[in-house]
C-alpha cells in the first residue's frame, strides 16, 4: 500500500514507535538482505520518514 508521508504520519510513527521497514519484519533475512517469501525489499529497507515523500507498506509484513 502506498502512503503519503506527512506531518501526522512522522508524528505517529514517532509517537507510537511504528516499525514498517524489511529489518523489524519477521520475514527478513538480514544476512542475504532479502525477504524470505521472495518479495521485493528496495522499497522498505532503511526508509527515513523525515526524507520521504511517500512509503510503500509491504501486505506481508509481520513484527518481529
Amino acid at each position: 500500500m502506498l502512503s503519503v508521508v506527512d506531518a501526522l504520519l512522522k508524528r505517529q510513527a514517532s509517537e507510537y514507535r511504528f516499525r514498517f521497514g524489511c529489518e523489524t519484519c519477521a520475514h527478513f533475512d538480514a544476512e542475504a538482505r532479502s525477504c524470505a517469501n521472495g518479495y521485493p525489499t528496495e522499497p522498505h529497507l532503511e526508509l527515513d520518514l523525515e526524507r520521504a515523500s511517500e512509503i510503500l507498506f509491504c501486505k506481508e509484513f509481520e513484527l518481529t
